[in-house]
């Protein structure tokens, strides 16, 4: 191999080796969303988070405020559709209180990274005034 075609190749290599895959940002409003009449006046407050999906690391970051009761839990969920609820896939850290933060990193498998590309994950807060759920936000690409 002439020397030109080496260095050319070595730099290939180089930059290939140097590339790093970009993360894809997405971010949601939590807003409150009443399981049926009878919890409209059980659900208050709102709130916003944004997510990094890194490979296949997810990093979710958030706040809320105003909610009636101390928060419980804050949970990653696969809907079926956008806006149709779906079982918990992952916790999510929360501050135990009526103002707070949620953060979490966790692993997703590719059927939950094809599903998040389709803004059919979303985080649910539940609540002490709420068990059911409190807070909801869809996660979508910015």
């Amino acid at each position: 191999m002439s020397r030109q075609k080496h260095l050319a190749c070595g730099g290939i290599v180089a930059m290939l080796l140097t590339s790093t895959v970009l993360a894809e940002d997405f971010s949601g409003r939590l807003g409150r969303v009443p399981v049926d009449n009878r919890t409209q006046s059980t659900v208050a407050g709102l709130g916003n988070a944004n997510a990094e999906l890194d490979g296949d690391r997810l990093t979710v970051d958030g706040e809320f405020a105003g909610m009636l009761g101390p928060a419980t839990v804050a949970n990653l969920h696969m809907g079926r559709a956008v806006g149709v609820r779906g079982p918990v896939i992952h916790s999510l850290t929360v501050a135990t209180d009526r103002d707070g933060e949620i953060s979490g990193s966790v692993r997703l498998r590719p059927e939950e990274i094809a599903a998040l590309r389709a803004g059919r994950l979303y985080i649910q807060v539940n609540s002490e005034s709420a068990p059911d759920g409190n807070l909801w936000g869809w996660l979508f690409s910015e």
